[in-house]
């Protein structure tokens, strides 16, 4: 099978037959065999009879129904487990993405040799000031911490190589960076295409300022867990010791400096009525604590079933 595409569907049924038209009129003309997974995730709108009745028409469409709203990540992790196609295209279901650029990312997967290609809406349809703002800080946040240079991480619009999509766990909220979960399986050749964008036909937008927070918050998640998830020592370890050095120093100052002033005759106060004794003593049991904290993080991870499951290329 040429492509798998998913399209994870909240309370869309007004725009779902003219997605599924439209996909269907591009793989047809580019003849693709293609298969259509529509995941909808806990809508209250009636969506589930609109795939249905979709699916009687097209042999090709596909449905998995939630009996709650899980969110988006959920809604692509089932969608990745069930694909079967050499590529996976994934599009949201409001019609802001264009079916029609399908064939061009597929190209850039199968011909151009790339893992995954993101879709750069470089001039979106929205408004300025609640989203267009938000997406470009929140971009150039990502671009910073990860590494990879994204104009638009977070395009719903993106085209995969099967083997990536079945070796990267999305949940959560990370579907906001699947380009960097992939790229921390190994999967380094990454790349990105302008695609059209257009405003919302039908319902509302889900986007709120709660998702905006959410994104930097989990960013900073998987940044940790991606660099520390495997040796938590090296980070409170660090820390600790740092800290411990730092309390070190301070308490070596006190001594010092009472010891110089009785040799020269002076009065000196008690080191337990300087607050710098205290903050001392609590740098070095902070250190303590944190070197405490990086061998329980260790005790955990050689105790976990993931520790040596390595993605492997190629083995002969």
């Amino acid at each position: 099978m040429d492509i798998s595409i998913i399209v994870p569907s909240f309370n869309e049924r007004e725009s779902l037959p003219e997605l599924c038209s439209r996909i269907s009129n591009v793989m047809q003309q580019n003849r693709y065999s293609y298969e259509l997974i529509i995941v909808d995730d806990g809508s209250t709108d009636n969506s589930w009879d609109c795939i249905t009745d979709l699916a009687k028409e097209n042999s090709a469409i596909h449905g998995i129904r939630f009996r709650r709203n899980y969110g988006k990540s959920g809604a692509l992790y089932c969608g990745f487990k069930k694909a079967q196609g050499d590529v996976v295209i994934t599009m949201d279901a409001d019609l802001q993405d264009f079916p029609e650029e399908i064939p061009a990312l597929f190209r850039m997967i199968t011909e151009e040799g790339y893992d995954l290609v993101s879709g750069w809406k470089q001039h979106r349809q929205d408004n300025a000031l609640t989203k267009n703002l938000p997406s470009k800080l929140y971009n150039a946040t990502a671009r910073r911490i990860t590494g990879i240079k994204l104009h638009d991480m977070n395009c719903g619009l993106k085209a995969y190589r099967q083997e990536v999509v079945k070796n990267i766990e999305v949940y959560g909220e990370m579907h906001r960076y699947i380009p960097y979960l992939a790229k921390n399986a190994g999967f380094t050749r990454i790349g990105e295409k302008q695609v059209q964008h257009t405003k919302r036909k039908y319902g509302k937008s889900k986007f709120g300022i709660e998702r905006f927070i959410n994104g930097f918050l989990d960013l900073q998640s998987l940044w940790f867990l991606s660099t520390f998830g495997k040796k938590p020592m090296h980070f409170f370890g660090y820390s600790g010791l740092l800290m411990f050095f730092i309390g070190f120093v301070m308490t070596v100052w006190i001594i010092v400096a009472k010891l110089v002033h009785q040799a020269q005759g002076v009065r000196f106060r008690p080191v337990t009525d300087q607050p710098l004794f205290y903050l001392a003593l609590l740098a070095v049991i902070l250190g303590v604590m944190l070197c405490l904290a990086g061998f329980l993080g260790e005790m955990i991870a050689r105790s976990s079933g993931e520790r040596n499951q390595y993605n492997i290329k190629e083995e002969f």
